[in-house]
């Protein structure tokens, strides 16, 4: 495992609340990175309720040391969790300040498979100046994310071609989401985009409120229907990475 890259194609899917919600329920240390161009970090802003004001992507942006030990410097915890990130920028103006960070920043994210850490990212809404599209393409595997309206659907189709990859590439793309069967079934949506479904996260407002608003948990929270479904996204994840790397290794050495 390495890095997972989140986007969306328009709209609001759920991206920051899935991110965050993958990460905290993540089987091993993973880095959560904000990458949203548009500014008004999710998790400093919602989860965290505007308590904490930690450097992040900006500071590093604007750093001259070296990139690996920058970005240890900027890299705060989640108390309680195996879980770490990086804020995201404070306005969308400051979007342009990150066009030569991405590229780096990917590389330097690439190396932290070897510490038994991995990366999951929170891109953004896509074609947005100052998308984080090296990190996009840098990802293992990438997932946009949409729900399952006609609108939704109709937007994330115009960037399924985008997203697509070469079918020996050790890199993946696919689809996460929310709220499967409202009205349009994961095989529906799979069908007009040309991208497998990796997985599909429940529509639960309640429960979504505490990753986004850092609302208190609801009752049941740990056995509602979006953990659950977060879980078994985190499985499939995982699966669908490590196939296709097994795939790719066995094919070298035919």
């Amino acid at each position: 495992m390495a890095i997972i890259a989140l986007a969306s194609a328009s709209g609001s899917p759920g991206v920051t609340t899935s991110t965050l919600g993958l990460a905290l329920l993540w089987p091993r240390p993973v880095l959560l990175v904000e990458a949203d161009p548009t500014g008004g970090s999710g998790l400093l802003a919602g989860y965290f309720r505007g308590t904490r004001d930690d450097p992040g992507l900006i500071e590093l942006a604007l750093t001259t040391s070296n990139r690996s030990d920058a970005l240890t410097d900027v890299v705060q915890k989640i108390d309680g969790t195996t879980v770490s990130f990086v804020p995201g920028t404070r306005s969308h103006t400051q979007a342009s300040a990150l066009r030569d960070l991405w590229a780096p920043l990917a590389e330097t994210l690439g190396e932290l498979e070897a510490t038994g850490q991995d990366v999951i990212v929170d891109a953004g809404r896509l074609g947005l100046n100052g998308s984080p599209t090296p990190l996009l393409d840098a990802a293992d595997l990438a997932l946009l994310v949409s729900r399952t309206s006609l609108p939704a659907i109709s937007a994330m189709r115009s960037w399924a071609d985008a997203f697509q990859r070469p079918a020996l590439d050790w890199h993946q793309s696919g689809l996460l989401l929310v709220g499967p069967g409202q009205p349009y079934e994961a095989s529906d949506v799979a069908g007009v985009a040309g991208l497998p479904v990796v997985a599909t996260l429940a529509a639960d407002p309640a429960s979504a409120e505490v990753f986004y608003r850092g609302s208190d948990k609801p009752k049941r929270f740990e056995s509602g229907p979006l953990v659950r479904s977060l879980n078994a996204a985190v499985a499939s994840i995982h699966s669908t990475i490590s196939r296709r790397r097994t795939e790719l290794l066995e094919g070298a050495r035919s």
